[in-house]
């Protein structure tokens, strides 16, 4: 399975050829300002698909500076379509990682595979996922949370698991 940064790499470069500048400004603009992304890990992810055929590289002269562009391969293509088709695990649980899927579902060609990604996100969130504390030893119930900051992080995550929900039954066709 796929890194977050691996995905996003073969995700944008998907749209586009990106240099490594505009590809790392597009993941940050993605994930937030909480995860930013590294000049080293960003080249170590590029060096790895260039060599693994994933995605190719040109060199141009921009402004007297060499700028090294990225575009995806066909090698490449199938490797994010494959990623994208058998999402799990954190990919499919944690909201981050999920609203990177979500961006770049599109590429998988086949609705039906697609529709399967969907029902595996709304599968998990029919299951427990409201509650968000622990006591160090298994989750607190959410009616026990005292503390009203962290009762109104359960209200705000709790319609925007009921939002998600909504959006994914409509979408599947599903009551």
């Amino acid at each position: 399975m796929m890194n977050t940064i691996e995905l996003m790499t073969l995700g944008f470069l998907s749209e586009e050829p990106l240099c490594g500048y505009r590809l790392r400004k597009k993941m940050e603009q993605l994930q937030g300002y909480m995860q930013a992304v590294s000049d080293g890990t960003l080249h170590s992810v590029t060096n790895k698909f260039v060599k693994a055929g994933y995605i190719g590289e040109t060199f141009n002269v921009v402004n007297g500076r060499r700028l090294r562009e990225f575009h995806l391969e066909e090698a490449g293509r199938e490797k994010l379509i494959d990623e994208l088709k058998n999402t799990s695990g954190y990919n499919l649980t944690n909201i981050t990682k999920w609203a990177v899927v979500m961006s770049f579902l599109s590429v998988i060609p086949d609705e039906a595979d697609r529709k399967a990604v969907l029902q595996r996100r709304l599968d998990n969130l029919e299951s427990d996922v409201r509650r968000l504390y622990s006591d160090g030893e298994g989750p607190i119930d959410n009616d026990k949370v005292e503390d009203k900051y962290r009762r109104a992080v359960l209200m705000i995550h709790d319609a925007e698991i009921d939002a998600e929900r909504q959006w994914l039954r409509e979408e599947l066709g599903v009551a």
